[in-house]
């Protein structure tokens, strides 16, 4: 039986993929024991009862479960980033979808660098309780390979994400409008595209912005959000939107703008271009792995941010090429 260890994760984009993974491990009729997060207790119910146990997620109830259960399975795939507490005699496949646990931003401030440091300790600390290290993008394996000793040829590329539901309806969008789907942490550098398209607009009074953070998670964003607003920026703070509401407004909106300093993935720039939305991206390796943005600029920078929304209400700006691709059916095939 294979054991689906998602303890760690409960929301953002780790719980999207989560969602279609299991979705999927059902259609395909594996044999699967799953290890969720309590937080998650609300879902999943059409899983049964007795292939399922809900946690609460820390590292004394992980490791107590796998020492209780680990002669019920056959294949493990931790889906949290870290790998089992202990060795284990049977394969065991990581995935890691946390960039941070490779580089540390510089913007983050001292308790929150002290944080990752931590988890990248632990982290390395149960290293080698895996045998194979999944990746979503060929930077990301570079990225590890160049701070872990690893047997590179067990990190493995293997993209995924829900891709069934992704439409493209181009005659519903919105003129010059601009939409960055992201949670508020300081690596995800609101500050720069907010002052850079409240110049922007300030010049050329055109375009709308739609942004989705929590305010209630990132309070003191929230209020430079608010008096942006207030001063009568066309901004919309969407705060969290369900996925159906997200397709609905990619499909309306004419642009993703994406200035993420560090990103392992960037599943919004996959949906985007999936629903017709051009990508006004950072020139940074982790968007170059995904697209060929249709414009680019220095996310370090704010008059770049600038200058790239003023070359897109030109009327020559290219199509975005999408680079990346759902392999789902390779996933489920290393798994059975």
């Amino acid at each position: 039986m294979l054991l689906i260890d998602a303890l760690y994760i409960n929301n953002g984009g780790g719980k999207v993929l989560l969602d279609y993974l299991v979705q999927k491990l059902v259609d395909h009729k594996l044999e699967v024991f799953y290890l969720f997060d309590e937080r998650c207790s609300n879902d999943f119910g059409y899983i049964p009862s007795d292939r399922k146990q809900y946690l609460k997620a820390s590292l004394s109830n992980r490791h107590t479960f796998y020492k209780n259960n680990s002669q019920k399975f056959t294949k493990v795939f931790c889906f949290g980033n870290l790998p089992p507490t202990i060795r284990l005699n049977i394969p065991v496949y990581t995935y890691l979808q946390q960039k941070l646990f490779l580089t540390i931003p510089k913007e983050f401030n001292i308790s929150q660098r002290l944080l990752f440091r931590v988890k990248s300790l632990i982290f390395s600390k149960f290293l080698k309780n895996t045998n194979f290290l999944l990746v979503q993008s060929n930077l990301m394996k570079e990225s590890f390979l160049k701070k872990y000793t690893f047997n590179a040829d067990n990190v493995v590329t293997l993209p995924f994400y829900p891709n069934e539901d992704l439409i493209n309806k181009e005659d519903q969008r919105e003129a010059d409008s601009y939409i960055y789907v992201s949670a508020g942490a300081p690596h995800k550098n609101h500050i720069r595209l907010l002052n850079a398209f409240c110049k922007f607009y300030d010049e050329t009074k055109r375009g709308k912005l739609y942004i989705t953070v929590d305010l209630g998670t990132f309070i003191s964003l929230g209020e430079f959000i608010q008096e942006k607003i207030n001063q009568g920026y066309p901004i919309v703070n969407l705060g969290f939107v369900k996925r159906e509401q997200l397709i609905e407004r990619y499909n309306k909106t004419e642009y993703l703008v994406f200035p993420s300093l560090e990103e392992s993935f960037g599943l919004g720039i996959v949906e985007a271009i999936e629903c017709g939305c051009k990508v006004i991206g950072a020139n940074l390796p982790y968007m170059f792995q995904v697209c060929e943005p249709s414009v680019t600029f220095d996310p370090f920078e704010e008059k770049s941010i600038y200058l790239a929304l003023v070359e897109s209400i030109k009327n020559n700006v290219h199509s975005t090429q999408q680079i990346i691709k759902n392999e789902i059916n390779q996933l489920i095939k290393l798994l059975n």
